[in-house]
């Protein structure tokens, strides 16, 4: 006859041993999982940074005005996702800058709606807004036409 100890000292390892085998599923699992979101979140920047950098070519080109391509890189640059944060308006101050002076300004329906003297008003201030940081904004839209990701 087996011992109770020994009965209970054997239904223990079996017990660890299924909870090793199910613990080392579980982070096999997790690791795939990982790696998936990786390559997902890699997949989406390239296209983010595709479409970052055929904007910075138009605004490069003046087949964008400024006010409207900061506005578009800024948000694009804003939503890339890196395990480290970037500081993009450290790296691109002309282009946050502007996008700061002008975010607040009424686009499309909003526009539309404004008396005409106010919607000169405010595209002289964009216009001003343009002109002060043009040089600024071109050298940055020139690096951004070039952009690379970092190494996964």
């Amino acid at each position: 006859m087996i011992s109770p100890w020994l009965m209970a000292a054997l239904l223990g390892g079996v017990i660890i041993v299924g909870l090793a085998v199910y613990a080392g599923i579980l982070l096999a699992r997790l690791k795939q999982q990982t790696q998936k979101r990786e390559q997902a979140i890699h997949r989406r920047n390239k296209r983010i940074l595709d479409s970052i950098r055929t904007i910075a070519m138009a605004v490069r080109d003046d087949q964008c005005n400024l006010s409207e391509g900061a506005i578009r890189l800024t948000n694009l640059l804003n939503t890339l996702q890196f395990s480290r944060p970037k500081d993009f308006a450290q790296d691109y101050p002309g282009l946050y800058d502007l996008y700061d002076r002008v975010k607040e300004m009424p686009t499309h329906e909003a526009r539309k709606q404004l008396k005409r003297n106010e919607r000169m008003r405010q595209d002289l201030q964009r216009a001003g807004f343009e002109q002060e940081l043009e040089a600024q904004i071109k050298i940055e839209v020139e690096r951004l036409a070039s952009l690379e990701l970092p190494g996964r």
